[in-house]
């Protein structure tokens, strides 16, 4: 072996390889490659999701959780709940390789065979979707109607006869294969893994799933001054501490009290923006995190400021105005939405918090 064999090492990692972000976290994994690496429970966690976002174009969208699937999956109705009005069908596969024509004769069986039970009409359209997309070989197949339907046919017995129901062996004969010449096989096709990411980027569980930060959150739309309703606890509670403030206590106190004094005036206008940041803050997770991470951030505020709100005061005014400093230094981070809360909104979760009964800032007129 010569010295000239060898070489000295010379690292050349792509340019801009090196940020914060990839100190932190590494070279990003691209989606695709992420999804690859999903065990069988994440693909199907991931699917679950991404099924989610086909809502926008069906009447609903359901998965299919029975016993003996019969060829469904994920099935999405077109125009009721009711498969005779129309319905596609989404058949979510988990292999470590790309799906081959072996891996799903089956699953063309089972449709052949069960539409012509009558079980359900055929459906608009029939797509597999699998993390390693489809072979070559099946993807050929599913350009060319005519052969897939002769090549079912041929391995029929092998992989459909015993395997479409436990109960029969189902032979491709008389009626059957009638229905089976008679079908169209141009309903079926396949998603590709790229499409199905862009398709969950849509839903509110790409950013916890897949990273790389939430969407700009819209500025919040205070209502007009005008529209301030008294339903809300928030605002009776306000008005309270305002009227004990002042020195007017009353049986019920209204908004004429903010005419008395124009710094109240100010504050109850700070409060009431306060709660309509918040208020837009929980419409912003509904679309972008999933379900439950907006109330788990609310306790998080809860926690941090029921020890001050519930402390002795010297008047309502000091409980609320404490409530309010010390919501302002409640750390968030722990949170999927603390890159878009700030201040008014956790302040402002404090008046959503009174208007669900959990804090009070005055013990009048509750």
């Amino acid at each position: 072996m010569n010295e000239g064999d060898f070489k000295e090492l010379s690292p050349n990692p792509q340019k801009g390889l090196y940020s914060s972000a990839h100190v932190i976290s590494g070279v990003p994994i691209p989606k695709t490659q992420r999804v690859q690496l999903f065990g069988a429970d994440e693909w199907e966690e991931f699917t679950e999701e991404w099924a989610s976002s086909l809502k926008s174009s069906y009447y609903c969208v359901k998965r299919f959780a029975g016993a003996g699937d019969k060829g469904l999956d994920v099935v999405g109705f077109i125009n009721s709940n009711q498969f005779s009005n129309g319905w596609d069908n989404y058949q979510c596969k988990f292999y470590d390789k790309p799906l081959t024509p072996s891996d799903i004769w089956v699953e063309f069986g089972k449709i052949i065979y069960f539409t012509y039970c009558g079980e359900f009409p055929s459906p608009r359209k029939y797509y597999f979707v699998a993390p390693k997309n489809i072979g070559t070989k099946l993807g050929k197949l599913l350009a060319n109607a005519s052969k897939l339907k002769e090549e079912l046919k041929e391995n029929w017995e092998k992989y459909c006869e015993d395997d479409i129901t436990s109960t029969a062996k189902i032979k491709l004969q008389g009626d059957l294969l009638a229905h089976l010449q008679s079908f169209d096989f141009t309903i079926f096709g396949s998603i590709s893994l790229v499409r199905m990411i862009e398709q969950h980027a849509s839903t509110r569980f790409h950013a916890v799933r897949f990273g790389g930060g939430l969407s700009i959150r819209p500025e919040p739309e205070i209502p007009p001054e005008d529209t301030v309703s008294l339903d809300h606890r928030y605002v009776k509670q306000l008005l309270s501490v305002y009227a004990q403030f002042i020195g007017e206590y009353q049986q019920t106190p209204d908004l004429s009290l903010l005419d008395k004094d124009d710094n109240l005036r100010a504050h109850f206008q700070r409060q009431r923006e306060r709660f309509y940041h918040a208020e837009s803050l929980r419409n912003f997770s509904r679309d972008t995190v999933p379900s439950g991470v907006f109330e788990a951030l609310q306790d998080d505020i809860f926690d941090g400021i029921v020890d001050v709100c519930e402390s002795q005061h010297k008047c309502d005014m000091d409980r609320l105005n404490a409530t309010m400093s010390q919501a302002a230094n409640v750390a968030v981070e722990a949170s999927p939405l603390a890159s878009v809360t700030r201040v008014r909104d956790k302040q402002g979760m404090c008046h959503q918090l009174v208007n669900d009964n959990r804090l009070s800032w005055s013990k009048h007129n509750e």
